[in-house]
């Protein structure tokens, strides 16, 4: 059976998580709702078989078959992961999907990308306020030593947890329109206020059947490991929406953050 793919990315803390978990409530839909190690498998692929030097002597050979060979097994590879469900529709998260989004559609013309999204400054006092439950265990990029300030620089650099997927954001300017089309950007803010609303949307997006979901009656499934983020990205799941507190951030971190980030402002929250 064939399945239409669509990718979960985005930002930390901006909801991916109870996306899944509403993506898995839709009846023709096959999310497990954890991050997914089929984007990672398949970069891997493609840096091991450039490398490979049996592979490059036969792209010298036969270039055409070789690559179609080479396309179609990626192909089964990407199709086979999720092959045991009977669902028409498979939701696989991974926020580097967005990164290589041309490299999917390569393999999938008709994938599409959901791609949470939130007020900046509240991801990273999410993040901080987590960090300092926490306090007695660094990060896994080992950011616990430096201060406040400093670990907010150091969370936005292009490298990490934030400026990392933030930069594959901000990459989509670049990209033609038809991939562009392939994207669907949601708004954490819009999730809490109004689910089944904003729900509703997404879901007929994807493309699926009407569904309403009840935001007071959500199953909850088991979630990725929190150990190895050292807790301080946590993915449970809830039996229902429960809007967060809304974090206190540094104003000087806050100005910070508008400044060096003006154009996802721009984007996304021209009113904020």
């Amino acid at each position: 059976m064939s399945h239409r793919f669509v990718g979960v990315a985005g930002l930390p803390r901006a909801g991916s998580t109870l996306l899944t978990q509403l993506l898995a409530e839709h009846p023709e839909i096959h999310c497990e709702g954890h991050s997914s190690p089929l984007c990672n498998a398949l970069l891997s692929t493609r840096r091991s078989i450039s490398d490979d030097q049996f592979m490059l002597s036969q792209l010298d050979v036969q270039f055409d078959t070789t690559y179609s060979h080479l396309k179609t097994a990626m192909q089964g590879f990407l199709r086979g992961w999720h092959a045991g469900t009977n669902k028409p529709v498979v939701v696989d998260k991974n926020r580097a999907w967005l990164h290589c989004i041309e490299f999917l559609l390569h393999l999938e013309p008709d994938a599409k990308l959901v791609i949470s999204i939130r007020e900046l400054g509240q991801i990273y006092g999410s993040i901080e306020a987590q960090h300092q439950k926490t306090i007695l265990l660094d990060f896994i990029d080992h950011l616990a030593d430096y201060d406040r300030f400093g670990r907010a620089d150091q969370l936005f650099a292009k490298d990490k947890a934030i400026g990392a997927p933030l930069s594959s954001i901000q990459a989509v300017q670049d990209l033609p329109q038809s991939v562009k089309d392939r994207l669907y950007f949601l708004k954490f803010e819009d999730l809490m206020a109004k689910p089944v609303e904003t729900m509703a949307a997404v879901y007929k997006w994807i493309g699926v059947s009407a569904h309403k979901v009840d935001p007071k009656k959500l199953t909850v499934r088991p979630h990725e490991s929190d150990s190895h983020y050292r807790n301080k990205y946590l993915h449970r799941q809830q039996g229902k929406i429960a809007p967060p507190r809304i974090h206190e951030v540094p104003p000087r971190i806050q100005a910070l953050i508008r400044q060096a980030c003006g154009w996802y402002y721009e984007w996304f929250y021209p009113a904020a």
